[in-house]
């Protein structure tokens, strides 16, 4: 079990102290989807208050080293806990790229839990300003226009290490063409808390 934090980032020491937790919680989530086809119930009033707080995360699922499933939050719209446990049982079982995960897949999977600080609206004149000013390695990145959006973890630069090809690629992933680029695109940055079995 790793937990890793993106470097300049502060982190309450409560992620840290129940890593073990939150991973047994997302690896819950997917055993009760297994067994009852919908999201496993919580009520987050009998969990600590941190567990309450309004937060975002990214699960992915990794068997064999290769990508299994991954779905997440952009923004946080409702409890870390809860959060969690809906994404892990769509990662599992509603990603469109995959099948939805067999039983006999539980003893060879890894999760990853990716929890996002607050993404923060950064100004960029042009694309060239973007690809200069992107912290490569630590921030994400999402890119909006109009109803075309999409984001790329910071883990994805492990793949994508060119700031170039990184937002070339986001912007295919969020259906605009490669060389597109507008005053009315929106880009937002943020960093990420990895937790990994």
């Amino acid at each position: 079990m790793v937990l890793t934090i993106s470097p300049g980032h502060m982190v309450s020491n409560w992620y840290i102290a129940d890593k073990k937790h939150l991973l047994q919680m997302a690896r819950s989530a997917i055993e009760y989807g297994l067994l009852h086809q919908q999201v496993m119930p919580i009520n987050t009033s009998q969990l600590s208050e941190h567990y309450q707080e309004i937060g975002a995360c990214f699960i992915t699922i990794n068997k064999n080293n290769a990508l299994r499933g991954c779905i997440g939050s952009i923004e946080a719209h409702r409890p870390l806990a809860e959060d969690i446990i809906y994404n892990a049982y769509q990662a599992a079982f509603c990603d469109p790229r995959f099948p939805a995960l067999q039983k006999k897949e539980l003893t060879q999977i890894k999760i990853n839990i990716s929890i996002l600080t607050e993404p923060l609206l950064r100004e960029y004149h042009d694309e060239q300003t973007l690809i200069q000013s992107i912290k490569v390695g630590v921030e994400g990145l999402i890119i909006q226009d109009g109803a075309n959006r999409a984001t790329f973890l910071p883990s994805v630069w492990g793949a994508i290490s060119d700031p170039r090809e990184f937002v070339k690629q986001l912007k295919l992933k969020a259906g605009l063409a490669e060389n597109y680029w507008s005053d009315s695109i929106c880009c937002y940055v943020y960093e990420v808390i990895y937790i990994e079995e």
